[in-house]
């Protein structure tokens, strides 16, 4: 058996490849679910193309992650703008609020964000980058199509969130992602492709040793309702791909016996214990 593992382990390095999870040790993986602001919506209308939820009030979570693997760190999504703490403002049918701020979150277990290594961003919607430049030595983790639609110039406050990275002749270290991307080699915390949502909206894959393999959606779902009833938010960049990716990630979540997260719905965040403790 190790004669085995040790010959997929060395096939899978020289087609450049991450190894099947069967023939690696497990790695030290843990898991973090951290609060990074709230979005009451007056009207959830928005979120069906199809009028599935016209005139439903809804309470949101705006939800963001830490992933340790070995002495390495991800932040998955940065959340709400540092400056609505203490206050909120409304947009639309959005009021958005935030309580504590990423950092002071982190400081709780002695971090600083100095200590952040990647910072992975599902999409380039101001509730998932707020507060990214606060993180600014990290390497970004985008989808491709994400990072051209921000550097086109039709976005400029998202261009300003980013700045640190995307701006010109900014000086941050970016990986702009095709497809999948795995973060630390070794396959146990990967980020998957799922267009739709936006150009390069990507969903993160995390295999804990104890939990089990845990599904972060970003923003391919924003509640339990629309798995079922598969709601497209009119305000998706690609219907199509939106139906595809629902497709692609369901099927994933079942062959992987995954927790799936859905980042915006209080229901399922609460599959991952409370800040400050974690899933390993």
């Amino acid at each position: 058996m190790t004669k085995t593992r040790t010959a997929l382990a060395a096939a899978a390095l020289a087609l450049g490849i991450a190894a099947p999870a069967s023939a690696q040790d497990a790695a030290d993986v843990e898991l973090w679910r951290l609060d990074c602001g709230t979005i009451e919506l007056s009207d959830a209308g928005p979120f069906s193309d199809t009028h599935l939820y016209d005139g439903e009030p809804r309470t949101l979570t705006d939800s963001c992650y830490l992933v340790r693997n070995g002495e390495n760190y991800l932040l998955w999504d940065a959340g709400l703008p540092s400056a609505l703490k203490g206050t909120s403002v409304t947009q639309m049918v959005f009021t958005l609020s935030v309580e504590k701020t990423i950092a002071e979150q982190l400081a709780e277990i002695g971090l600083a964000p100095d200590d952040v290594n990647f910072v992975g961003v599902s999409h380039y919607h101001d509730d998932h980058i707020g507060q990214a430049d606060e993180f600014a030595g990290a390497t970004l983790l985008i989808g491709r199509g994400d990072a051209e639609a921000v550097t086109s110039g039709a976005m400029e406050a998202t261009r300003a969130q980013l700045a640190p990275w995307l701006a010109e002749g900014a000086e941050g270290e970016t990986v702009r992602i095709a497809s999948d991307h795995d973060v630390f080699g070794g396959g146990s915390v990967v980020i998957k492709g799922m267009p739709g949502h936006t150009p390069g909206h990507s969903v993160l894959l995390v295999r804990l040793p104890e939990t089990g393999n845990v599904m972060l959606t970003g923003d391919l779902y924003h509640f339990e309702e629309q798995v079922t009833n598969r709601g497209v938010p009119a305000f998706n960049t690609d219907r199509a791909d939106t139906l595809a990716s629902f497709h692609r990630f369901d099927q994933m979540a079942e062959n992987l016996d995954a927790t799936v997260v859905i980042q915006h719905d209080p229901r399922h965040v609460s599959r991952l214990p409370a800040f400050p403790g974690s899933a390993k």
